[in-house]
């Protein structure tokens, strides 16, 4: 079981949520691949073009590929670093070409209401990087799979992970 290797197709969705952290509001930045797996994620406290430079560096240094297209949602501060940093991706900007980063931000808004809230900016950083990971491994890419197939892929990959646990 190994990570997607990414490539020049790739189409990235980029989002944005924020979360409210000892009163003060973070902004959790993510990026989601065609297929549904998250790539990166940021946490900052701020929401404006250095933010989305700041994101999109990190995402071409991990990558080390730039996508084909870049689907996002309305702020212009992905418009600005994107002519900044990637001048020659197209970038989409509609409401409802970004559901695929918009779903992705679920699981920690379900997990922020079960644990009334992140303590730290730090402590969600690290969830969001561990939970992302393991995310990734066990969730099939959203395809026109069989039930089957599905439920095959998880076995697959719970058997990854306990034969990883014992090698510890």
């Amino acid at each position: 079981m190994r990570r997607k290797q990414p490539s020049r197709d790739d189409v990235w969705h980029l989002d944005e949520v924020v979360i409210t952290i000892a009163g003060r509001k973070h902004w959790l930045w993510r990026a989601v691949d065609q297929d549904g797996y998250v790539i990166d994620e940021i946490v900052q406290n701020r929401r404006n073009t250095k933010a989305v430079k700041r994101l999109l560096t990190r995402l071409l240094k991990k990558q080390d590929a730039a996508p084909k297209r870049m689907v996002s949602d309305k702020p212009r501060s992905y418009g600005a670093a994107n002519r900044q940093v990637m001048p020659d991706v197209e970038r989409r900007s509609h409401k409802g070409l970004n559901n695929r980063a918009e779903n992705s931000h679920v699981p920690p808004r379900k997990r922020e209401r079960v644990f009334q809230r992140f303590r730290s900016p730090g402590s969600l950083q690290r969830f969001v990087s561990i939970f992302s990971a393991l995310r990734n491994l066990f969730v099939p890419p959203r395809s026109k799979r069989s039930a089957l197939a599905t439920h095959i892929h998880r076995l697959q990959a719970m058997a990854e992970w306990i034969s990883r646990d014992r090698v510890s």
